[in-house]
């Protein structure tokens, strides 16, 4: 990478000869021609006179070699200054051009200085009959580790994770940072090898992956890697280096779909499922203020009595373009691009005030995302709502999944605490699936955990599914913690269920998520949006269902 980068800075403008000032120079040359006219007729007696050897000049002509001697060490030392303040200058410029072209933090090349690079590297592989491959490389979850531990630990990464990139790159390869936690490599290879390529992209990963220590802390880093070659997918054109990163970047980001910490060649059909991606994302930002996002509810029971008592609140996106979308698809997409907030404070306002009509015993559950726990003004926000909604705190429910538990526990516990502060019960979702520990449990001030429903399902098979599902039910009941089982789909297991003592459960087996409407009209035939005792009895799975059924994401 040193070397590229030497190689771009002289390219640089400011490395011609330097500029002379002409009229200083000129009085220099004329002065020491006049000193030449005059000197070799008066200087030597001059120097007679001064010994008293001789007759004293003629007093004019001595003035004029005085003044001749004058001019051209005046002119000589004004040359000197000027021609030495104009190389001070060009060096000044040298230094802002190449600041202007590398990246003050890493010492790579930037956005502005990358593609001409990049471009030169293309004709010069061509020249040579090879082809170029570009690198597209983006951090995972990066602004996770800003926010945990503060911008100038990301900095101390980003500087490293730079460094470990540049020893991997041969010689004329080239490393550009052209975004906040993106670089870019472009190195030549032979089209008849990309194994090559291949090699170098895990090398990356594992180099990437391997512990940074700074400021007396150790953190763990990964990236997805997005990767083009000049030789395909262009038809008959000459690719230049922006769109070899427009390819890359679009294999990069189907890396982190897929799983993150991985890398991918562009495929073509990339091309289209990115523009679906950006057709959703305009969408969403749309869709948020347009109201197109509606709270569904999904009935929870106590499984002894068979009564009704409460909902769920679910997540659905009625688009005018795309139609009924699936939580699973619009719910990630809100948290990449930083929308989920207004998502599930647009979701939590609309549930309060249908909520308000329901009877007093009814409770109302919503989930939120592991991004709005970070968002420390989250309890303000949700109080804010409760107050202007006027919906008693006492009746609602906030469901944090178990992996929250992990990214920063303290942040966690502090949010829960203020929640509860407010009469609002804090239930821990999807419960088993993560690796919460005891220490955990006991610590977090939570008053009730959720089964999640995949040990629920194996209830309807043979194995160890009732095993596992009544040692977390034994769990909750040593914790003095009430549960909740997801995913009653069947009799065979609403009846095992009921076997393990008192439970409250939710899932398909009582109908399916309802919009706010049908759920009025449910509980008016139930009498209970005014007074009634809640008491609903299961019914068994239609044929049809809710589209959203095996997959159903929750924000709220």
């Amino acid at each position: 990478m040193k070397q590229t980068v030497d190689k771009f800075r002289s390219s640089l403008p400011g490395t011609a000869k330097a500029e002379r000032d002409i009229v200083a120079l000129g009085v220099a040359v004329a002065a020491i021609i006049l000193f030449v006219g005059t000197g070799g007729t008066i200087m030597h007696k001059i120097v007679r006179s001064s010994l008293g050897l001789g007759p004293q000049p003629d007093s004019a002509l001595t003035a004029t070699v005085l003044l001749n001697i004058a001019l051209l060490i005046f002119g000589w030392r004004r040359y000197s200054d000027l021609h030495q303040e104009v190389a001070e200058r060009r060096r000044a410029e040298e230094r802002a051009n190449q600041l202007a072209a590398m990246d003050p933090l890493t010492g790579s090349l930037n956005r502005r200085s990358g593609g001409p690079a990049i471009d030169k590297l293309l004709e010069d592989a061509r020249a040579s009959r090879r082809e170029v491959a570009l690198l597209m490389v983006d951090l995972d979850k990066f602004k996770q580790i800003n926010d945990l531990n503060g911008h100038k630990m990301g900095d101390a990464v980003l500087v490293e994770i730079a460094r470990r990139i540049g020893e991997l790159l041969p010689s004329e390869g080239i490393l550009a940072r052209i975004g906040g936690d993106e670089f870019v490599c472009a190195l030549p290879y032979d089209a008849r090898d990309s194994g090559d390529i291949d090699r170098l992209a895990l090398q990356l990963i594992a180099s990437v992956s391997a512990p940074i220590n700074a400021y007396e802390m150790q953190l763990e880093a990964a990236v997805s890697i997005g990767m083009a070659s000049s030789g395909e997918h262009f038809d008959a054109t000459e690719p230049d280096a922006e769109a070899l990163i427009h390819h890359a970047d679009m294999a990069m980001y189907h890396a982190k779909k897929h799983g993150r910490n991985r890398y991918f060649w562009f495929e073509p059909a990339m091309e289209r499922e990115l523009r679906h991606r950006n057709d959703l994302e305009t969408g969403i930002r749309r869709g948020i203020p347009a109201g197109e996002f509606v709270p569904f509810y999904e009935q929870q029971i106590d499984l002894e009595t068979g009564e009704l008592v409460g909902f769920e609140m679910l997540a659905r996106w009625q688009s005018p373009v795309f139609g009924l979308v699936n939580p699973d698809t619009f719910i990630p997409i809100a948290e990449e691009i930083d929308q989920i907030g207004a998502l599930s404070e647009s979701l939590i306002r609309q549930a309060l005030d249908d909520a308000k009509e329901w009877h007093q015993k009814l409770t109302l559950s919503v989930n939120v995302s592991p991004m709005q726990m970070r968002d420390p003004w989250f309890a303000q926000k949700l109080l804010r709502l409760l107050i202007e909604s006027g919906f008693p705190p006492s009746r609602l429910e906030v469901e944090i999944t178990e992996s929250c538990l992990h990214e920063n526990l303290g942040a966690v516990r502090a949010m829960v605490t203020s929640l509860k502060n407010q009469g609002i019960r804090i239930s821990l979702d999807d419960f088993g699936t993560g690796y919460s520990s005891l220490s955990q449990l006991r610590a977090l001030p939570f008053d009730r955990l959720k089964i999640d429903r995949s040990f629920v399902s194996e209830l309807a098979n043979e194995g160890m599914g009732h095993e596992l599902v009544e040692a977390i039910v034994s769990l909750g009941r040593d914790l003095s913690l009430p549960m909740t089982a997801e995913g009653v789909e069947s009799h065979e297991i609403l009846a095992k269920l009921r076997s393990f003592g008192q439970l409250k459960g939710q899932g398909y087996l009582y109908g399916f998520p309802e919009d706010a409407i049908a759920t009025r009209a449910r509980l008016a035939r139930l009498d209970l949006l005014v007074n009634g005792k809640p008491g609903v009895e299961p019914t068994p799975v239609g044929e049809t269902k809710d589209e959203n059924e095996t997959a159903d994401r929750k924000a709220g």
